[in-house]
Formats: C-alpha cells, sequence, structure tokens
C-alpha cells in the first residue's frame, strides 16, 4: 500500500533555491512512489496582513512553479487550500483539543510575534499550528517532508492526533516527517549563519527561482567565502563554502567527496563561477517553465479545478468521520 504524503508553501513573496531544494525537489520523486496531495496554503498566507490582489496573483504563481518543477496532476493532487473548506472546519475542532502552553512553546511564533510583541501579533498568527495539522491529518497522511525548521509542528500534529484517536476513538493517521539529509536548510549568500529567506530585504542574500541567469551570476560571484582557502565541505568551520556546495550538490548530484575532487587545488572564484552555470543549467528550464502556466491561466485552471474536486472528496469523507465521533449534528 502507497504512502500519502502532504505538504505545501505559502504564495508569499517569491520562492527561492532553498524552498526549492528543501522542499520542492523531492515533491518530484516521491509522486513517483505514493499518493501525494500538494497544496498551496493560501489560509497560513494571512496570519499576516495581504494585499488581497496580489495575494491572488501569487496564488496562481504558486501553481505554475509547482508544475513548472515537475509536480504531475495525473500523479499528485494540487490544489487551493481555502478552496476546500474542511481544512478551517477540522482545523477548528483540532483547536479545541490543543493547549495553550502547546502554542506557546511554538519558536516560529515567538520570532515573528517578537517584532510587534506578542500581545499585538494576531491569534491566527498564534493558532495557525493547528490549521497546518488539520491540513495534514484531514488526508490521513503518513509521510511530510518538511525541512527541519517545521519539525516542531509536524511534533504538534502527531500530539493531537494522539489525543484525538485517545478521547474519540481511532480516527487519525499519526504521521511521521521527512527531512532532506542535506539542504534542509540553505543559509543566505551573505550571511551564512542565517537561513536564507523570502522576505530578506537585502536581495543579495537570496536566490530567486525567477532571477534571470545574469542576476544569478552576479549573486553567486558576491557571495561570502570563509577565510581559510580551498573547497571542502565542514559546516563548523567552513559554513559560507559548504552552504554553495549543498547548492551544488543539489544542481549536479555531484556528492561532497567528488565536489572537492573536482575542485582541488582550484580558488573560490573559479568554484563559484562553475556553480553558477550549473544553477542557470539546472533552474532556468524551470524559469521559462513558470512563464508558459502564467501565460495561459486557462490551462492551470483546469488543472486546480480537477485537483480541487478530488481534495474535497477525500476532505469530506474523512469530516463525516470526525463529526460523527465527536457528536456534532443531527
Amino acid at each position: 500500500m502507497k504512502d500519502t504524503v502532504f505538504s505545501g508553501v505559502q504564495p508569499t513573496r517569491n520562492l527561492h533555491i532553498g524552498n526549492y531544494i528543501g522542499a520542492l525537489k523531492q515533491w518530484t520523486h516521491i509522486q513517483q512512489q505514493h499518493h501525494c496531495y500538494f497544496c498551496i496554503v493560501d489560509q497560513h498566507a494571512i496570519t499576516v496582513p495581504q494585499d488581497p490582489a496580489q495575494l491572488r496573483s501569487r496564488i496562481l504563481t504558486m501553481a505554475a512553479i509547482y508544475l513548472a518543477i515537475g509536480i504531475d496532476p495525473k500523479k499528485s493532487i494540487l490544489f487551493i487550500q481555502s478552496e476546500v473548506p474542511q481544512h478551517t472546519e477540522l482545523g477548528w475542532l483540532l483547536m479545541t483539543i490543543a493547549k495553550m502552553g502547546e502554542l506557546e512553546r511554538m519558536t516560529q511564533f515567538k520570532d515573528k510575534s517578537r517584532k510587534g510583541g506578542a500581545i499585538s501579533a494576531g491569534v491566527g498568527l498564534f493558532g495557525y499550528p493547528v490549521l497546518m495539522a488539520a491540513d495534514i491529518l484531514l488526508y490521513d497522511t503518513t509521510i511530510v517532508p518538511v525541512g527541519d525548521d517545521q519539525l516542531q509542528h509536524i511534533e504538534l500534529t502527531r500530539v493531537l492526533a494522539r489525543r484525538f484517536n485517545e478521547r474519540f476513538g481511532d480516527t487519525f493517521v499519526v504521521p511521521q516527517p521527512l527531512i532532506q539529509k542535506i539542504g534542509a536548510r540553505i543559509m543566505k549568500l551573505q550571511k551564512p549563519e542565517e537561513k536564507m529567506s523570502k522576505s530578506d530585504e537585502a536581495e543579495m542574500n537570496t536566490l530567486f527561482l525567477t532571477d534571470e541567469d545574469d542576476v544569478i551570476r552576479k549573486k553567486i560571484m558576491r557571495a561570502v567565502t570563509d577565510s581559510s582557502a580551498g573547497i571542502s565541505y565542514d559546516l563548523e568551520s567552513k559554513p559560507a563554502v559548504s552552504n554553495l556546495m549543498i547548492i551544488y550538490h543539489h544542481m549536479t548530484g555531484l556528492n561532497m567527496k567528488e565536489i572537492e575532487k573536482k575542485f582541488t587545488d582550484q580558488g573560490y572564484g573559479d568554484f563559484k563561477k562553475d556553480l553558477a552555470e550549473q544553477i542557470i543549467e539546472h533552474m532556468s528550464p524551470i524559469r521559462k517553465k513558470i512563464k508558459h502556466y502564467l501565460a495561459d491561466p486557462a490551462e492551470l485552471n483546469k488543472i486546480l479545478d480537477a485537483g480541487r474536486d478530488k481534495a474535497l472528496a477525500a476532505a469530506e469523507e474523512k469530516m463525516k468521520l470526525v463529526r460523527a465521533k465527536m457528536g456534532l449534528g443531527r
């Protein structure tokens, strides 16, 4: 029996190469062996203020990106979260069994609310890990591909699933996280001690999936390197070049020893020139496909309609069971 996989990305700002390596790239391989739901989680995006017109545009762009990286709608279900209302219904029901202390411990809430103060943070920002749990549990998900920064949320999902099952009887599958062995966390090009971010104001830190070839070359050539010479993989003593080597690995398939051997006795300049060309060769076809899908919204919407209908059917079947278990309705 195939495992069921659920994963999603918020349609906020442009996706970068860290999103691609840490999550999207592995989706294309996962869909070959498993039953997959790939969701555009637009209701998570509104936990912070969004321009409505811009958000709607980014939702379609995100769908185009999913298809451009290789998500096959014949093998996977691609849909928009807000078009399946059972996500928020289950989110509320799970909210009734979640505990304040569990949500207060969420690192991302603490980080995001610190800027404006926890008191002024929206309730949605506080409670969105419960909606994330609902996203996952709604489809009897067994595997969740995530970055290591999301592990805390997956553990909350597992806690809520077990708590519901203990209280109301066997209902939810308890999922397992799937973390990329190399590349779960891609760091900033200018600050390799910090994770690459969609919202970074300094664009030289981030390689976006829509960056043109010349922009990629410029950003890579300006990426910081370490004080000691030599192309070698050591996350502690050489974090900058190790970060670039992880990107090289994912662009070429070469392992770290093979990369080190290839660049023996070569400097950082030669390495970065080659890295830039490898990124361009790998990413430019994806950029062209994104433009292709956005140029034909009719095709894009047809795929999203079909994905929505399949997700709705599965979600409602699960919710009938949940409502019955909890004694809701007549």
